[in-house]
This record gives C-alpha cells, sequence and structure tokens, in this order.
C-alpha cells in the first residue's frame, strides 16, 4: 500500500506555475469555479488543504464574462460599508460594465475557503478587463481555456 503524500508549506512554493486565461465568451460561475480549483492547487496530485499549493492565474478580458438567463438585468450584487445606510446595490449590467474585476475577484472569493488561507490565495489572481497591461512573460505562463465558454 503507497502512503499519500503532504507537502510542506516550505516546499510549496518551489513547484507553482503560472497559469493565463482568456475570459472572453465565459460563464461567470463556471470560469470562477476553474480560478478557484487553481488557486486552490486541487488540479495537483499533492493537493495538501491545510496548504496554500496553488498556483498564479491571469484573467484577462474580464469585462466579456457572460451571465446565462436575464441575470445581466434582474439580479443585483451588494456591498455594505459597515456604517449606517451604506448598503450599495448594483444590476449585472453596471458590474459587467464598471466593476469587472471586482466583480469576478469576489466570485473566486466566495468559491475559496472561509480562512485566513484565502486570503493568501486571492492575491495570486490578476484579473483585467481588457488586454493584460502587464508583461508577464517572464512567469511563462500556460495558456489555458476558460470552463463555460458560450459563443
Amino acid at each position: 500500500m503507497q502512503k499519500s503524500t503532504m507537502i510542506k508549506k516550505e516546499t510549496a512554493h518551489k513547484n507553482r506555475q503560472w497559469f493565463m486565461i482568456d475570459a472572453r465568451g465565459a460563464v461567470l460561475g463556471k470560469l470562477a469555479e476553474q480560478v478557484a480549483n487553481l488557486l486552490r492547487g486541487k488540479h495537483k496530485a499533492d493537493f495538501t488543504p491545510n496548504v496554500d499549493c496553488g498556483d498564479y492565474v491571469i484573467v484577462y478580458h474580464a469585462n466579456e464574462i457572460i451571465l446565462t438567463g436575464n441575470k445581466l438585468e434582474k439580479e443585483n450584487w451588494y456591498t455594505h460599508s459597515q456604517y449606517i445606510g451604506g448598503l450599495r446595490t448594483r444590476s449585472g449590467k453596471i458590474m459587467k460594465e464598471k466593476y469587472a474585476e471586482e466583480w469576478l475577484t469576489t466570485a473566486v472569493k466566495g468559491m475559496l475557503p472561509k480562512n485566513r488561507l484565502a486570503n493568501r490565495m486571492i492575491t495570486k489572481l490578476h484579473v483585467f478587463s481588457g488586454e493584460v497591461t502587464k508583461d508577464f512573460a517572464a512567469q511563462k505562463p500556460t495558456v489555458l481555456t476558460a470552463k463555460g465558454v458560450r459563443e
């Protein structure tokens, strides 16, 4: 019988990769699930739940993410400033036009575990509305296709 391996915190950062995902035409929930699994490291054979063993993810064209059904007009996203009367409501159309990076980041963060480890994982996510503005050529990212792409 073979023993399963648990990687340590000190060695987890040595085998990290960079992934690039084009979000053009992808459904928000399916893309967020794919990104959360990459950030968490669930695609690796030596996945350890209590160690940050995930990879870096770059998502571009976040302003071209789609929603299924009529969620763009009907569904609202809420944030609260923790002050009295500080509830802010935004529709899907406004979120897509003005806050695309925040929209995807919030969806991904909701799919990560609710602990301090998730705060470290979300810092490895880089989201851009249009083309990638920074140069990530030195990291040699692997290009992936987004889940749930609709034509």
